[in-house]
């Protein structure tokens, strides 16, 4: 069964997009894939906190997280070559629909004091990017087995590179922004 995002997007979303940007329809504006990071600066020694932050990571997102590595060593940062410097997953497909419905729906309406997300996360070549102060607005997270909060980055990456599309892409999929202008 296909994820109901998907679903909307291809019944409501892309005849919208199709009317409202006259051109190839091969070229109308879709979701390529969804990035959840997590820079781990402050844990870079402590290899247990790692792991709990990989398996938060990887319940939110519903696939195994993986542990970025330094590749040099940098030591104004205190950093050595091979050490763990961040965490990441990259969806795409039916999970990557399931967690943008999971994020819109459930987490962030979760958020305290929520008005919406800053329209000026757009890059200029149609992808979005925010971030996230903490992982327990996720229903999966147990707060017992936490063992610090952390937020993390979550980049939609679309396959135009419009802003302007791309915006429109993320509104009519219920993505939360801000009122008013940028």
């Amino acid at each position: 069964m296909a994820a109901r995002l998907f679903e909307k997007y291809k019944s409501e979303v892309k005849p919208v997009l199709e009317t409202e940007f006259p051109q190839n329809k091969m070229l109308t504006a879709g979701v390529e894939k969804v990035t959840i990071s997590v820079g781990t600066g402050f844990a870079m020694k402590d290899s247990k906190l790692i792991q709990n932050i990989t398996d938060t990571i990887s319940l939110i997102a519903g696939q195994k997280a993986v542990v970025v590595k330094s590749k040099k060593s940098v030591a104004g940062f205190k950093v050595r070559e091979d050490m763990p410097v961040g965490i990441k997953v990259t969806l795409r497909s039916d999970r990557m629909y399931e967690f943008l419905d999971k994020l819109v729906t459930i987490a962030l309406p979760r958020v305290k004091d929520f008005r919406g997300l800053d329209r000026n996360g757009f890059d200029g070549a149609g992808n979005f990017n925010f971030g996230l102060d903490e992982q327990l607005m996720f229903p999966e997270v147990e707060f017992d087995n936490i063992i610090q909060t952390h937020g993390m980055n979550i980049s939609i990456t679309t396959t135009t590179s419009s802003d302007e599309q791309s915006y429109r892409l993320l509104e009519l999929m219920g993505v939360p922004f801000t009122k008013g202008r940028a």
